[in-house]
C-alpha cells in the first residue's frame, strides 16, 4: 500500500516536469534556433531512454513489419508535435500556445470516431463541447482584437498532430515494451528534426551560451524528458494508465504558471477561461468512466 502511494505521488512530479518544460523551451529558444533545439534534445532524450533500457537488461527490438507505423506515430506525436510547438513558441506567447496545444485529447476522441469508428459516448461528446468552447474562449477576443498569430496556428496543429499520431498507434499497436516505443520514436523525431535542421539552419557554430540558456536546455533533456519519462514508466508500471495519465492534464495549467512566474507573462482573463475549459473537456474525455482501468503499459503517452 506504502509502495502504491509513492506511485500515486510521482504522477504530480512528472506534470510538474512537464510544464515548467513550457518556459523552459521558451528560454532557451532565445538562443539556440528551434531545428537545432529540437535536433538536440530529442536525440540525447532518446540515448537516455535506451541508456535506461541498456541497465535495465530491456531489449528496444521493434518487428520489421511493425517500422512503418512506428515511424509514422512518431513522425506525427513526436517531430512534427515537437517542431511545430517550438515555432509556435517564438511567435506566440507560452502560456497561450500551451493551452491550445493541450486540446490534444480532444482531437484524439474526435479523429477516433471517424477514422476507427470508436464510440462517442456522452462523456466525450461533453469534452468535445467544452473543448470547442474553450477555443472559442481563447480564440474569439483574439480575432476581434486583430492580435491572430501564426504561433497560435502552429500550436493547434501541434495538438492535431499529436492526436493523428495516437490513432495510428491505436491502429497500428507495436508489440514491444513501452520504454523501447518511446525511444524509437524519440529518436525518429530527432531524425527528422536533423533534416530539418541541415536544411534550413545548417550545423550551427558553436558559441558561448547564457547561463539561463544553458539550465533551460539541460532542463529539457534531462528532466523534461529522461527523468520524465522514467518516472513516467515507473508510474505506469504500478498504476492504471488511465490513473496516470490524469497527470497530464495539470500541464497546461503549470506551463500558464511557469510562464508568468518565468517569463513574465500575463494571460488575459479569456486566456484563463479558455484554460479551465480545455482541462474540463480533457477531464472529461480521459477520466474512466465507472470501474478503473486495469493495468496496461499500452495506452502510453508521448506528449509533453
Amino acid at each position: 500500500m506504502k509502495c502504491h502511494r509513492y506511485y500515486y505521488a510521482i504522477v504530480p512530479l512528472i506534470a510538474l516536469l512537464w510544464g515548467f518544460n513550457w518556459p523552459a523551451v521558451k528560454i532557451a529558444l532565445g538562443e539556440i534556433k528551434p531545428w537545432t533545439l529540437r535536433a538536440s534534445g530529442m536525440a540525447l532524450g532518446g540515448l537516455c531512454l535506451v541508456a535506461i533500457a541498456a541497465l535495465r537488461g530491456q531489449s528496444i527490438a521493434v518487428k520489421r513489419s511493425q517500422w512503418l507505423g512506428l515511424g509514422a506515430a512518431g513522425f506525427l506525436s513526436i517531430a512534427a508535435f515537437n517542431i511545430l510547438l517550438a515555432f509556435a513558441q517564438l511567435s506566440a506567447p507560452t502560456s497561450r500556445a500551451a493551452i491550445i496545444t493541450f486540446t490534444m485529447p480532444i482531437w484524439t476522441v474526435l479523429f477516433a470516431r471517424i477514422l476507427l469508428k470508436e464510440p462517442l459516448d456522452g462523456r466525450r461528446r461533453l469534452g468535445l463541447a467544452l473543448g470547442i468552447a474553450g477555443l472559442v474562449a481563447l480564440g474569439w477576443p483574439i480575432i476581434r482584437a486583430g492580435d491572430i498569430s501564426v504561433g497560435l496556428l502552429y500550436a493547434l496543429l501541434a495538438g492535431i498532430c499529436w492526436a493523428l499520431g495516437t490513432i495510428v498507434s491505436k491502429r497500428f499497436p507495436i508489440d514491444a515494451p513501452p520504454l523501447a516505443v518511446a525511444a524509437w520514436q524519440l529518436l525518429t523525431g530527432a531524425v527528422c528534426a536533423a533534416a530539418g535542421m541541415l536544411a534550413f539552419e545548417g550545423i550551427g557554430v558553436p558559441h558561448e551560451l547564457k547561463p539561463a540558456t544553458i539550465t533551460a536546455f539541460l532542463y529539457h533533456v534531462l528532466f523534461a524528458q529522461a527523468l520524465a519519462y522514467v518516472l513516467w514508466f515507473a508510474a505506469l508500471s504500478r498504476l492504471p494508465a488511465g490513473t496516470a495519465s490524469l497527470g497530464t492534464l495539470v500541464v497546461p495549467a503549470i506551463g500558464v504558471a511557469g510562464a508568468v512566474l518565468l517569463l513574465g507573462e500575463k494571460p488575459t482573463l479569456p486566456d484563463l477561461a479558455g484554460l479551465v475549459l480545455v482541462i474540463c473537456a480533457a477531464s472529461a474525455v480521459l477520466v474512466p468512466a465507472g470501474r478503473s482501468e486495469p493495468h496496461s503499459e499500452r495506452s502510453v503517452s508521448t506528449d509533453r
